[in-house]
């Protein structure tokens, strides 16, 4: 799809149906029908189709081919850095305060409504969360999600730095959404605003990574190190008492 306008268009018509899906399934599955199956089958599901979705979009709409992007050394460093940076920055503001304040007593009963307080099925979920969903994420809201934001952007900004940065901004927001709703359920207003503030500079962070190094793979591996220690912190909170 070489016409500018048309990919714009088109752009605009994948973020308007795909961006918002994970939101919607998440606020359904969670909150407002926490005790349907329904809900929770179709969180199940519409995360498959958020994964098709780009897939089909480029083979069907763009009419381009697909391809696996090779494993990259691009960008590497500054994605072990700011994962570096992010690991130490979640693991002093739970230690050095936020653990004072935080009641894990909600959140302790959901996980053994999901059954997460099974030493074996915690660590199947955080070996999942932090390499495969890791992945998927990047895949979605960096590779896909990022690029469609580029084409909407006015052409005068595209290619210098404020319209980098604007799509940056704008898909660490959507990235962010999802997560607030999560975080809501678990955990009390405070920690909620300040969990939801480190997803959102984690989102910006790994957007500005993969701008940088158009690599998803750094974006990935700065990504993991925050799923480490954020799970981590859930071992601390469910088997050692806090």
């Amino acid at each position: 799809m070489n016409d500018p306008i048309r990919r714009a268009r088109a752009a605009w018509l994948f973020l308007l149906l795909a961006a918002p899906v994970q939101l919607i399934g998440t606020t359904l599955a969670m909150v407002a029908f926490p005790e349907a199956t329904w809900t929770k089958v179709g969180f199940g599901v519409a995360k498959v189709l958020l994964m098709l979705a780009p897939v089909v979009w480029l083979l069907k709409v763009e009419k381009v081919p697909i391809k696996i992007p090779r494993w990259s050394n691009r960008g590497m460093l500054w994605a072990h850095g700011t994962g570096a940076l992010i690991f130490t920055v979640i693991a002093g503001v739970y230690y050095g305060f936020a653990h004072a304040w935080t009641d894990p007593t909600v959140m302790l009963e959901k996980v053994r409504q999901f059954g997460l307080d099974r030493i074996g099925l915690y660590l199947l979920g955080a070996l999942y969360w932090c390499t495969i969903n890791s992945m998927l994420e990047e895949y979605f809201w960096r590779w896909f999600v990022y690029e469609r934001l580029r084409d909407v952007l006015p052409t005068s900004l595209r290619g210098k730095a404020v319209g980098v940065g604007l799509a940056v901004f704008v898909c660490g927001l959507l990235f962010t959404a999802h997560h607030v709703v999560a975080l809501s359920v678990y955990f009390d207003a405070k920690t909620t605003a300040l969990a939801s503030l480190g997803v959102f500079i984690g989102g910006v962070t790994w957007s500005w990574l993969y701008a940088k190094a158009k690599n998803i793979y750094a974006a990935y591996v700065s990504h993991v190190w925050a799923d480490v220690i954020i799970f981590w912190i859930g071992w601390q909170l469910i088997f050692g008492g806090g």
